[in-house]
């Protein structure tokens, strides 16, 4: 390399943090410019040096790492994030996915997947270990509804549900009518959606929703 790759590492276990900066600095052309133990921190220190890469841990005090994953691809779209994390269950990958990460490596990877690893997140590459691509293909290969908790695993049943019916094209009232319920609790539904999609109206959650093929005739189903 012509110069070093800069990396921040974000977990909240100072003995990992050190073992992963000895790892990182041992092998030349990467150069670790901060350590964050909380979510917040991550975001900070992602936003202020603007690295090549920030090595996300999930489980951070103050901030979760999805939501810090989701912070810095918002605030720093240059900043490639890669999860490291104890967790692989369906919800934790998608919802780092969903997020914005690039990459996703459970820990106890060998040494030479998370170099790979982190080498490709920067080049704009999307990598996975062996155990979270198999989910990831057999997410990908096989038909989902609305109801499937695999997609916002943030909402509940009913919220999917309800965006499901957005996404569609009904008002407020439509859905009420619909689901047999009031107009009220249509109304606060719909707000905690966006509170969780993090987005800003009605059109912004249409657009989340379509693009991962709610409001066709594919995710219609009985109402619950």
């Amino acid at each position: 390399m012509t110069s070093s790759m800069r990396v921040v590492l974000a977990d909240d276990h100072p003995v990992f943090r050190t073992g992963l900066r000895a790892l990182l600095t041992g092998v030349g052309g990467m150069e670790v410019v901060a350590e964050a133990a909380t979510g917040a921190e991550a975001v900070s220190a992602a936003c202020a040096l603007l690295p090549d890469v920030v090595v996300m841990d999930l489980h951070m005090p103050d901030l979760n790492g999805v939501e810090a994953t989701r912070r810095i691809v918002a605030d720093a779209p240059t900043v490639a994030v890669l999860v490291l994390s104890m967790f692989e269950d369906d919800d934790s990958v998608f919802a780092a996915m969903r997020a914005g990460a690039r990459g996703y490596l459970v820990k106890g990877a060998d040494t030479p997947e998370v170099l790979r690893a982190i080498t490709a997140v920067s080049n704009g590459e999307a990598i996975f270990g062996p155990s979270v691509a198999s989910r990831v293909l057999t997410f990908l290969t096989r038909p989902l509804s609305a109801y499937d908790a695999q997609l916002f695993p943030e909402l509940s049943a009913r919220e999917r549900e309800i965006l499901n019916l957005i996404a569609g094209g009904l008002a407020n009232k439509d859905i009420a009518q619909k689901l047999f319920i009031s107009p009220k609790t249509v109304r606060n539904n719909v707000s905690s959606i966006f509170s969780k999609l993090q987005v800003a109206d009605r059109g912004q959650a249409i657009v989340r929703a379509r693009a991962v093929g709610l409001g066709d005739d594919r995710s219609n189903g009985p109402a619950s």
